[in-house]
Protein backbone atom coordinates (compact mmCIF):
# COMPACT_ATOMS: atom_id res chain seq x y z
CA UNK A 1 0.00 0.00 0.00
CA UNK A 2 1.43 3.45 -0.93
CA UNK A 3 -2.01 5.96 -0.28
CA UNK A 4 -3.75 5.11 3.24
CA UNK A 5 -5.94 6.61 5.69
CA UNK A 6 -5.89 6.36 9.58
CA UNK A 7 -8.47 7.98 11.46
CA UNK A 8 -6.76 8.22 14.88
CA UNK A 9 -8.29 8.94 18.74
CA UNK A 10 -5.96 11.63 19.67
CA UNK A 11 -4.77 11.16 23.51
CA UNK A 12 -4.99 14.08 25.79
CA UNK A 13 -1.20 15.98 26.14
CA UNK A 14 -0.48 15.12 22.19
CA UNK A 15 -0.05 17.65 19.78
CA UNK A 16 -1.08 16.78 16.08
CA UNK A 17 2.61 16.87 15.20
CA UNK A 18 3.43 14.07 18.34
CA UNK A 19 0.53 11.86 16.65
CA UNK A 20 2.56 11.89 13.45
CA UNK A 21 5.96 11.96 14.93
CA UNK A 22 5.10 8.54 16.38
CA UNK A 23 2.96 6.97 13.93
CA UNK A 24 6.30 7.21 11.53
CA UNK A 25 8.00 5.28 14.18
CA UNK A 26 5.10 2.46 14.15
CA UNK A 27 4.23 2.80 10.70
CA UNK A 28 8.15 3.17 9.79
CA UNK A 29 7.24 5.70 6.96
CA UNK A 30 8.02 9.40 6.27
CA UNK A 31 5.83 10.65 4.22
CA UNK A 32 2.54 11.01 6.65
CA UNK A 33 0.45 14.35 7.06
CA UNK A 34 -2.90 15.13 9.30
CA UNK A 35 -5.68 16.93 8.36
CA UNK A 36 -6.55 19.54 11.07
CA UNK A 37 -4.89 20.82 14.06
CA UNK A 38 -5.49 19.79 17.66
CA UNK A 39 -4.69 21.39 20.78
CA UNK A 40 -3.08 19.26 23.26
CA UNK A 41 -5.93 19.34 25.55
CA UNK A 42 -8.14 17.84 23.08
CA UNK A 43 -8.36 13.84 21.89
CA UNK A 44 -10.57 12.61 19.30
CA UNK A 45 -10.67 12.09 15.16
CA UNK A 46 -7.39 13.00 13.89
CA UNK A 47 -7.63 12.22 10.26
CA UNK A 48 -4.17 11.24 9.14
CA UNK A 49 -3.03 10.34 5.48
CA UNK A 50 -0.08 8.06 4.61
CA UNK A 51 1.91 8.13 2.02
CA UNK A 52 0.83 9.66 -1.58
CA UNK A 53 -2.49 10.04 0.47
CA UNK A 54 -0.73 13.33 1.81
CA UNK A 55 -2.33 14.93 -1.27
CA UNK A 56 -5.46 14.55 0.18
CA UNK A 57 -4.76 16.46 3.16
CA UNK A 58 -6.01 20.29 2.20
CA UNK A 59 -9.67 18.55 1.04
CA UNK A 60 -9.63 16.69 4.18
CA UNK A 61 -8.85 19.79 6.49
CA UNK A 62 -11.69 21.75 5.10
CA UNK A 63 -14.77 19.35 5.90
CA UNK A 64 -16.87 20.00 8.15
CA UNK A 65 -16.37 19.06 12.25
CA UNK A 66 -18.36 17.87 15.14
CA UNK A 67 -16.86 18.75 18.68
CA UNK A 68 -17.82 17.97 22.32
CA UNK A 69 -16.67 20.78 24.29
CA UNK A 70 -16.77 20.97 28.29
CA UNK A 71 -17.47 24.45 29.70
CA UNK A 72 -16.42 26.47 33.05
CA UNK A 73 -18.20 29.27 33.78
CA UNK A 74 -17.05 31.90 35.95
CA UNK A 75 -13.32 31.64 35.14
CA UNK A 76 -11.48 32.97 32.19
CA UNK A 77 -7.82 31.98 31.20
CA UNK A 78 -5.47 33.34 28.32
CA UNK A 79 -5.05 30.45 26.97
CA UNK A 80 -9.17 30.02 26.69
CA UNK A 81 -8.80 27.05 28.09
CA UNK A 82 -8.01 25.42 31.87
CA UNK A 83 -4.32 25.11 30.81
CA UNK A 84 -3.47 29.22 30.73
CA UNK A 85 -3.26 31.72 33.14
CA UNK A 86 -6.29 32.62 34.94
CA UNK A 87 -7.12 36.15 34.11
CA UNK A 88 -10.31 37.42 35.03
CA UNK A 89 -13.72 35.76 37.21
CA UNK A 90 -17.21 36.45 37.79
CA UNK A 91 -19.94 35.61 40.49
CA UNK A 92 -22.59 35.76 38.06
CA UNK A 93 -24.94 32.58 38.11
CA UNK A 94 -26.41 32.07 34.95
CA UNK A 95 -29.37 29.42 33.84
CA UNK A 96 -30.23 26.69 31.46
CA UNK A 97 -32.46 29.13 29.97
CA UNK A 98 -29.78 31.77 29.81
CA UNK A 99 -27.24 29.11 28.03
CA UNK A 100 -30.06 28.34 25.75
CA UNK A 101 -30.32 32.01 24.57
CA UNK A 102 -27.13 32.75 24.30
CA UNK A 103 -26.03 29.80 22.16
CA UNK A 104 -29.00 30.48 19.62
CA UNK A 105 -27.26 33.56 18.51
CA UNK A 106 -23.78 31.86 17.34
CA UNK A 107 -25.56 29.82 14.52
CA UNK A 108 -25.04 30.15 10.85
CA UNK A 109 -22.70 32.51 9.58
CA UNK A 110 -20.65 34.19 11.77
CA UNK A 111 -17.56 36.27 11.93
CA UNK A 112 -14.80 35.01 14.52
CA UNK A 113 -11.81 36.47 15.94
CA UNK A 114 -9.11 34.16 16.11
CA UNK A 115 -7.81 33.77 19.94
CA UNK A 116 -3.86 34.58 20.15
CA UNK A 117 -3.49 30.91 21.67
CA UNK A 118 -3.75 29.86 18.03
CA UNK A 119 -0.94 28.26 15.15
CA UNK A 120 -2.67 31.22 12.90
CA UNK A 121 0.22 32.89 10.90
CA UNK A 122 0.38 36.75 11.16
CA UNK A 123 3.24 38.01 9.27
CA UNK A 124 4.39 35.08 8.73
CA UNK A 125 4.72 34.18 12.80
CA UNK A 126 2.27 32.05 14.57
CA UNK A 127 -0.25 34.13 17.10
CA UNK A 128 1.13 31.54 20.08
CA UNK A 129 4.53 32.81 19.08
CA UNK A 130 3.27 36.51 19.63
CA UNK A 131 1.53 35.23 22.56
CA UNK A 132 4.24 33.67 24.74
CA UNK A 133 6.03 36.92 24.11
CA UNK A 134 3.56 39.06 25.87
CA UNK A 135 1.94 40.53 22.62
CA UNK A 136 -0.86 41.54 21.51
CA UNK A 137 -1.83 41.14 17.69
CA UNK A 138 -4.70 42.87 16.07
CA UNK A 139 -6.56 39.70 13.99
CA UNK A 140 -9.23 40.07 11.29
CA UNK A 141 -12.48 38.16 12.09
CA UNK A 142 -13.09 34.94 9.42
CA UNK A 143 -16.04 34.06 8.80
CA UNK A 144 -17.07 30.80 9.99
CA UNK A 145 -20.58 28.70 10.07
CA UNK A 146 -21.60 26.90 13.14
CA UNK A 147 -24.46 24.46 11.95
CA UNK A 148 -26.11 23.76 15.27
CA UNK A 149 -24.76 23.83 19.18
CA UNK A 150 -26.38 21.66 21.05
CA UNK A 151 -26.48 21.47 25.02
CA UNK A 152 -25.77 18.23 26.45
CA UNK A 153 -25.67 18.62 30.19
CA UNK A 154 -25.74 21.82 32.34
CA UNK A 155 -24.74 21.37 35.92
CA UNK A 156 -23.93 25.11 37.10
CA UNK A 157 -20.81 25.76 36.62
CA UNK A 158 -19.88 23.43 34.26
CA UNK A 159 -22.06 22.51 30.85
CA UNK A 160 -21.21 20.27 28.13
CA UNK A 161 -21.78 21.34 24.53
CA UNK A 162 -21.65 19.81 21.25
CA UNK A 163 -20.89 22.25 18.58
CA UNK A 164 -21.12 21.18 14.54
CA UNK A 165 -19.28 23.71 12.65
CA UNK A 166 -16.87 24.41 9.73
CA UNK A 167 -13.91 24.26 9.02
CA UNK A 168 -11.19 26.96 10.87
CA UNK A 169 -13.63 27.97 14.12
CA UNK A 170 -11.83 28.00 17.14
CA UNK A 171 -14.30 25.68 19.62
CA UNK A 172 -12.19 27.82 23.03
CA UNK A 173 -13.19 31.50 20.65
CA UNK A 174 -17.18 30.26 20.56
CA UNK A 175 -17.55 29.62 24.23
CA UNK A 176 -15.81 32.87 25.35
CA UNK A 177 -18.27 34.66 23.20
CA UNK A 178 -21.29 32.79 24.28
CA UNK A 179 -20.72 33.34 27.69
CA UNK A 180 -20.25 37.15 26.90
CA UNK A 181 -23.61 36.78 25.45
CA UNK A 182 -24.84 35.48 28.36
CA UNK A 183 -23.14 37.80 30.91
CA UNK A 184 -20.69 36.12 32.41
CA UNK A 185 -17.29 34.33 31.67
CA UNK A 186 -16.30 30.89 30.62
CA UNK A 187 -13.64 28.60 29.53
CA UNK A 188 -13.09 24.79 27.85
CA UNK A 189 -11.99 22.62 30.20
CA UNK A 190 -12.53 19.60 27.70
CA UNK A 191 -12.60 19.10 24.34
CA UNK A 192 -13.40 16.09 22.32
CA UNK A 193 -13.49 15.97 18.17
CA UNK A 194 -16.27 13.08 17.30
CA UNK A 195 -16.62 14.28 13.59
CA UNK A 196 -14.37 15.19 10.61
CA UNK A 197 -15.92 14.99 7.59
CA UNK A 198 -17.23 11.60 6.61
CA UNK A 199 -14.77 10.20 9.38
CA UNK A 200 -16.16 9.72 13.49
CA UNK A 201 -15.00 8.78 16.34
CA UNK A 202 -16.30 5.08 16.33
CA UNK A 203 -13.88 3.67 13.46
CA UNK A 204 -11.10 5.74 15.24
CA UNK A 205 -7.74 4.06 16.32
CA UNK A 206 -5.95 4.20 19.84
CA UNK A 207 -2.18 3.99 19.87
CA UNK A 208 -2.68 1.39 22.25
CA UNK A 209 -4.53 -0.98 19.52
CA UNK A 210 -2.31 0.15 16.55
CA UNK A 211 1.07 -0.67 18.86
CA UNK A 212 -1.02 -4.28 19.51
CA UNK A 213 -1.91 -4.88 15.99
CA UNK A 214 0.30 -7.81 14.36
CA UNK A 215 0.55 -5.85 11.27
CA UNK A 216 -0.19 -1.77 12.10
CA UNK A 217 -0.12 -1.21 8.34
CA UNK A 218 -3.56 -3.70 8.37
CA UNK A 219 -5.37 -0.76 10.36
CA UNK A 220 -4.76 1.56 7.60
CA UNK A 221 -7.75 2.34 4.80
CA UNK A 222 -6.56 2.04 1.55
CA UNK A 223 -7.32 5.05 -1.14
CA UNK A 224 -7.19 5.98 -4.54
CA UNK A 225 -4.97 9.34 -5.17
Amino acid sequence: MDAGILVMDKPKDFTSFDVVAKLRGILHIKKIGHTGTLDPIATGVLVVCVGRATKLVSKLTAEEKVYDAGVLFGEKYDTGDITGKLIKKSDTVITEDDLGTACEKFTGDIDQIPPMYSAKKVNGKKLYEYAREGIEVEREPERIHIYSIELMSFDFPHAQIRVHCSKGTYIRTLIEDIAEAAGTVATMESLRRTKNGDFSIDEAVTFDKLEAAEDPWSLVKPVEV
